[in-house]
């Protein structure tokens, strides 16, 4: 019989998301039943509670940046038994069969990926995310949650780290490189603290510098405003990587021409209007631009336990499941530092 949860719920575009309850499955033979202990908030679910991207399946329970516990688990289970940490990503399922899958890049399914949320899973069932108490997951997407992180901070790795960790490790950073990145929110401030542990030289690029004592404190050895027009005059054929966390449409020449010989922008932000890439900004250096995605279930777990040996873990506020209306307000104003994190333990 299925389970009856408590959940924080979005049922219109236009409507704030309430309490309600959701039903959850019992647990299949691979399945793992998780009690949510944290849930982040991501932008991604803003955008989809809000309709913003247009694909929308209301009603919804966004949600995939989850850490908990295991409170049972199906009889062909291997990976985990009850009581183990555990933390839940993006997806909840791939076909399993494709070139990616087999790789472990089960981000880039060829038949797509079953979202954590406002997907339909092999059971025919809308999937719901981490607002709320429990959620059922196939063993073979969950990850385990190393002790060395605590799992208020460890909730929005599973989006916001995983997704600066991937094209980091996938760039070959380390010592001698020179990263720099575009914007110090909820993404941005993952990438300094990642980037800086890998060993490479780290630069902020943010509008102004108000953010520039955390900038410095989280690992950048450099920050820059892009206000000023000087900054890309010092900053010219500087960088081997760039990674971009805002979703603004920027100026790609005034971006590209700051990248070295055979370097990389890497677009992680989705902006409203298409993007213009000027060719020639990118020939004259054999410069490069690209984008990425997350990662795949056994990358993010090399991503927790890279966390768990440097001591990483996200910058937080934990709030109240009443205050999800409010967080989703602050966050499209900027107004957190740098990720709100929903105890579950108030959804009730």
């Amino acid at each position: 019989m299925p389970n009856t949860v408590h959940a924080y719920i979005a049922t219109a575009a236009d409507a704030p998301l309430s309490p309600a309850t959701i039903e959850r499955r019992d647990p299949g033979p691979h399945d793992v039943v998780i009690d949510i202990a944290f849930a982040g908030i991501c932008h991604s679910d803003i955008h989809t509670a809000r309709g913003e991207w247009g694909r929308t399946n209301f009603p919804v329970v966004p949600g995939h940046e989850i850490a908990g516990t295991v409170s049972a688990i199906g009889p062909e289970v291997t990976r985990y038994v009850v009581g183990d940490r555990v933390g839940v990503g993006c997806f909840v399922d791939s076909c399993r069969e494709c070139e990616p899958c087999l790789q472990g890049e089960e981000q880039y399914c060829v038949a797509g990926n079953t979202g954590t949320y406002n997907a339909i899973g092999r059971d025919g069932l809308p999937t719901h995310g981490g607002y709320s108490q429990t959620i059922v997951v196939d063993e073979n997407y969950v990850c385990a949650i190393p002790e060395g992180i605590d799992l208020d901070v460890a909730a929005p790795l599973l989006c916001a780290g995983i997704t600066l960790y991937s094209p980091l490790r996938h760039w070959n950073t380390g010592p001698g490189k020179k990263v720099a990145i575009i914007g110090l929110g909820g993404l941005g401030h993952m990438g300094v603290k990642l980037a800086h542990a890998m060993g490479a030289e780290v630069t902020v690029l943010s509008q102004s510098l108000k953010k520039m004592e955390d900038g410095l404190r989280l690992g950048a050895d450099h920050y820059y405003a892009t206000s000023d027009p000087d900054t890309f005059k010092a900053l010219r054929n500087e960088f081997d990587l760039i990674l971009n966390t805002v979703s603004a449409n920027l100026d790609l020449k005034q971006y590209l021409g700051l990248l070295a010989i055979d370097g990389t922008l890497v677009e992680l932000g989705l902006p409203e209007h298409p993007i213009e890439v000027p060719a020639f900004a990118l020939v004259a250096n054999r410069r490069s631009f690209a984008g990425s995605m997350i990662g795949g279930i056994a990358q993010t777990q090399e991503m927790l336990d890279f966390c768990a040996e440097h001591g990483i873990g996200s910058e937080i506020e934990v709030i109240a499941a009443d205050a999800i209306n409010d967080a989703y307000d602050r966050v499209v104003a900027s107004d957190v530092r740098y990720r709100f994190v929903i105890d579950a333990a108030t959804l009730a």
